[in-house]
């Protein structure tokens, strides 16, 4: 998976949205690591020209990393605090302006949202879901599909991923 594309679910998975029927999840505040996995299908190949271009050796390296994409966990750490805990999950405020995110579901012990973006000619819709195992630990998955309106390609992405919480102390995140 491209560092793009992490750092974009992370944006999503750790940013808010203000919403009415909003109820907290019932975890603890503090330092949190999460654990992603998941997998995209529908990659757009490398063009031609690209290809020619290259050496064998970044060739391969290019098309080792493309087919790799998702196989590996994506580890990472967050600071929870009681203001973000009070709001829900969203895109982030890149793509705020570019999203429309919707509440579906609110408990103490799970969340849904649905989301609909289109940026720049590509249109994704998708769902995220959380559930609150206990106070220390979470579970979720993440479903988007995406169409580009230009070339007609279409991408898909599953994800899950569990959240442990690591104690009441902020560090970095990472």
């Amino acid at each position: 998976m491209t560092k793009r594309h992490s750092i974009g679910l992370m944006m999503l998975l750790g940013s808010t949205l203000w919403t009415a029927d909003l109820r907290a999840l019932d975890v603890k505040i503090g330092q949190w690591e999460t654990t992603t996995t998941g997998q995209m299908t529908g990659m757009p190949a490398i063009p031609p020209e690209a290809l020619a271009h290259m050496t064998p050796e970044q060739r391969a390296k290019i098309e080792s990393a493309m087919g790799a994409r998702g196989a590996k966990p994506i580890v990472s750490t967050y600071c929870l605090t009681k203001e973000k805990l009070e709001q829900a999950w969203n895109t982030g405020q890149s793509m705020a302006k570019n999203c429309t995110t919707t509440m579906t579901s609110s408990s103490a012990g799970k969340q849904e949202v649905h989301m609909e973006c289109n940026q720049n000619g590509t249109k994704m819709t998708g769902t995220v879901k959380v559930e609150a195992v206990d106070s220390e630990h979470t579970r979720g998955s993440i479903q988007m599909m995406a169409a580009s309106a230009d070339t007609g390609h279409a991408m898909n992405m599953n994800y899950s991923f569990t959240s442990k919480w690591l104690g009441a102390a902020c560090t970095e995140a990472k």
